[in-house]
């Protein structure tokens, strides 16, 4: 693929996850040796990377991923439920929503999950620029993606479980001062039809020089 072509056609993917096809912990580091290369604040590299294999703590925290979803799909901010006086925006958010109600069963049995992390000096969060610590992390999270997809991996940006993040913190026996930032599940994936996704027009989004 060419950079054009990796970046926009890795897809969230969640339906097409094989939950049956092992994953060699070989791809995953790579993927995440590429991922160290994005840039961090003062190049400061606080990140960490919680890469679970272990059956029963996916299953642990797929209870949680289930239990927040299913909180999510019932309230009024469901990704199903959004545009719904635009047909044509409505008809993409309904099958956002179906992908959304199966990974949120399904978690716990996806091969790999991977929790990106970000170190602090204490066990809260500094406050003041959240966008600029954040930006030391994130940024690194969608180069594994990216790597991920490169090597036949897909995976999908998953944030819900944070709803839950002390209980999913005993679960991975994390210290105070290491905040999670999302939980990515990694698998094959089945077929290969992933293409640019419909978005808004460059022009609705962009303002030139002022707003």
């Amino acid at each position: 693929m060419t950079p054009e072509e990796l970046l926009t056609t890795t897809r969230t993917v969640r339906k097409r996850l094989d939950l049956n096809r092992p994953v060699p912990l070989e791809l995953v580091k790579h993927a995440l040796q590429v991922a160290l290369q994005a840039p961090s604040g003062s190049n400061t590299q606080r990140w960490h990377w919680l890469v679970i294999t272990d059956p029963g703590q996916r299953a642990e925290l797929g209870k949680l991923y289930q239990r927040a979803c299913r909180e999510y799909l019932d309230s009024p901010n469901a990704a199903g439920k959004l545009f719904a006086d635009d047909p044509r925006r409505s008809k993409v958010q309904k099958r956002v929503g179906t992908s959304v109600e199966y990974l949120a069963d399904k978690m716990g049995e996806v091969p790999v999950h991977v929790i990106p992390c970000l170190e602090t000096t204490g066990a809260t969060l500094p406050a003041g620029n959240q966008a600029g610590l954040w930006g030391n992390l994130l940024p690194a999270v969608w180069s594994y993606m990216l790597a991920a997809r490169a090597v036949t991996l897909g995976t999908a940006w998953t944030t819900l479980h944070l709803a839950y993040e002390k209980e999913a913190a005993e679960i991975l026996g994390l210290p105070g001062n290491v905040h999670q930032a999302a939980l990515i599940p990694t698998a094959f994936y089945t077929g290969d039809t992933f293409k640019p996704a419909a978005r808004q027009p460059l022009e609705e989004v962009m303002r030139l020089d002022r707003w």
